[in-house]
């Protein structure tokens, strides 16, 4: 009786099973939050009038009567509406420099004036109406208002505006409007052109 032998298999050592992923590369959310933080400081950085034109000292001078003193007020805040905000803010900010909630909440607020005020491009729809700029900022500096007085530093909040308020008053009515003129697209928001420099400077800011 014969037996048929099978050849010997020889084990396959040094064979390592190699296994190939395919990965996609998507955009990380750090990247995609810092992208879209460097675009929105560019954005406000582009939006407010020169500093240096605001603070020109040439451009000071005594108002002429009263009237012409509430002109000046009027044409600077609509044309620096950006600068003077901005200052104010930053006057309430320095007044909460000892209260940490409150500057917490303070700067949860200030996001909300970068996003819906300060770098905003377009205009704000609701139900299909534009809201103009100037309820935007009444609204917002409303809701900071009422936000930081629950906090408890209802004071500090008081004599901040009275502060900011009187040193942008004073400027608004010092400020002489002379190289403010009128834009015909923005005659009827109240906007200005400015030929300082000589080039025209067009209002950054959304109109209705």
């Amino acid at each position: 009786m014969s037996t048929k032998l099978s050849p010997p298999t020889t084990p396959n050592y040094g064979s390592i099973p190699i296994t190939t992923t395919t990965t996609t590369s998507t955009p990380s959310t750090v990247d995609s939050f810092i992208t879209f933080t460097a675009h929105k400081t560019q954005t406000l950085i582009s939006h407010h009038r020169p500093w240096h034109q605001l603070l020109s000292l040439s451009s000071f001078s005594l108002p002429s009567s009263y009237s012409d003193a509430m002109s000046r007020i009027r044409r600077n805040l609509n044309y620096f509406r950006f600068n003077y905000s901005l200052f104010i803010l930053i006057i309430l900010f320095l007044s909460l420099l000892w209260h940490p909630f409150s500057m917490i909440v303070f700067l949860l607020l200030f996001l909300l004036w970068i996003f819906l005020y300060f770098s905003r491009d377009e205009p704000i729809f609701v139900y299909n109406h534009s809201i103009d700029d100037r309820f935007v900022l009444l609204a917002l500096t409303i809701v900071t208002v009422l936000a930081l007085a629950f906090t408890n530093v209802g004071f500090n909040v008081l004599i901040s505006l009275i502060v900011g308020f009187s040193v942008v008053g004073l400027h608004a009515a010092f400020r002489s409007v002379d190289d403010l003129f009128l834009d015909e697209d923005d005659v009827s928001s109240g906007g200005f052109t400015s030929t300082s420099e000589g080039q025209p400077l067009r209002p950054a800011y959304a109109r209705v």
